[in-house]
């Protein structure tokens, strides 16, 4: 049972740290608790190389950058461990009505319970999510979700238990509240000239299984190509990038392979798109947060828990026993006047 609705609450703590997806994902939240409280100061404790992506998040007083992958990698070092004190101390020094582990991991809850207040976090592991049971030692408060639960969900559901609101409903609207403004400016400060229409090309992934063969890349790029778009290219790593310049010699001077960019970058390049094609990774998350014209490919069982179900503009293909087929993200794209 939930506890009755929290009466006023002046300051809330959100923890998410990683990954880009899940950070994106973990967005509409904030929205949520804006609705129902509209004057709350809202912090984000979130790994540093993903702040400037939160500080575009409308209602978000200040993202707090965690700095954990950094610290991880000095493990020994006595300057690591007087930066983690002082980090402690400046966590602690801010009193909050509520902290929220949206995470629910080992990690996330200790960090969470250095900060000042009343801890509330997940109850449970839902299906194809990361969950440590460990978690339920640091919390005040846990809070069950049924396993079969997409990853918006799961943090609206969190979100409005902790604060003893009524569960949000799927159908309601899902706001990701991101600045595309500042985005659209974060692009423009670069000097990029960039062909419209173009449609961006998000190959690259962590994972080698969650690929999309280069082949169909190909044969689709040239079809948008002849259709008079052009092709950009985002990369993160130099293989990323290596991979972006081979695709876009078959694509000649429609292609574009910009400079690696900032996340507020990355969403202005996104926003002013045609459209958005790409595999199951954050770029193609962020698309889907705009609501913009996106096709998301999946090789897994995985989009019903984190496609984007909050436009029409967004469709998923694909499942684990049957892969996108480049005909169907043809049709997808067909749909949106580009083919």
């Amino acid at each position: 049972m939930l506890a009755s609705a929290i009466p006023s609450v002046q300051k809330i703590l959100i923890v998410r740290v990683s990954s880009f997806g899940d950070v994106v994902h973990n967005m509409p939240a904030i929205a949520d608790i804006r609705r129902r409280f509209p004057d709350a100061q809202i912090d984000w404790l979130v790994e540093e190389s993903f702040a400037s992506l939160v500080e575009l998040v409308d209602g978000v007083h200040r993202a707090i950058p965690f700095s954990l992958r950094r610290w991880k990698k000095r493990w020994a070092s006595p300057e690591n461990w007087r930066e983690i004190g002082a980090f402690k101390r400046q966590l602690a020094a801010q009193k909050y009505d509520l902290v929220i582990d949206c995470q629910g991991l080992i990690k996330t809850a200790w960090v969470a319970s250095w900060a000042r207040g009343p801890l509330v976090g997940l109850g449970n592991r839902t299906d194809g999510a990361g969950y440590e049971w460990l978690v339920r030692f640091f919390y005040d408060r846990r809070v069950p979700i049924e396993p079969r639960t997409h990853v918006v969900e799961r943090t609206r559901q969190l979100v409005a238990a902790a604060l003893g609101l009524p569960k949000p409903h799927v159908s309601d609207d899902i706001d990701f509240g991101i600045d595309t403004r500042r985005a659209a400016l974060a692009v423009s400060e670069l000097g990029l000239n960039l062909p419209v229409p173009y449609v961006v090309f998000v190959h690259a992934t962590s994972r080698a299984d969650k690929q999309w063969p280069e082949a169909a890349w190909i044969e689709l790029g040239q079809a948008l190509v002849t259709r008079g778009a052009s092709i950009v290219l985002p990369w993160g790593s130099e293989t990323e990038r290596a991979t972006s310049e081979k695709l876009a010699k078959e694509f000649g001077a429609a292609a574009v392979v910009p400079p690696k960019l900032s996340l507020p970058a990355v969403v202005g390049l996104i926003d002013g798109a045609a459209a958005t094609v790409g595999v199951d990774t954050g770029l193609v998350h962020i698309a889907a947060a705009l609501k913009r014209p996106t096709v998301e490919l999946y090789n897994f069982s995985t989009a019903w828990r984190t496609g984007g179900y909050w436009s029409p503009n967004v469709i998923n293909l694909g499942d684990a026993s049957r892969h996108p087929t480049l005909g169907e993200v043809k049709k997808a794209l067909a749909g949106f006047g580009l083919l």
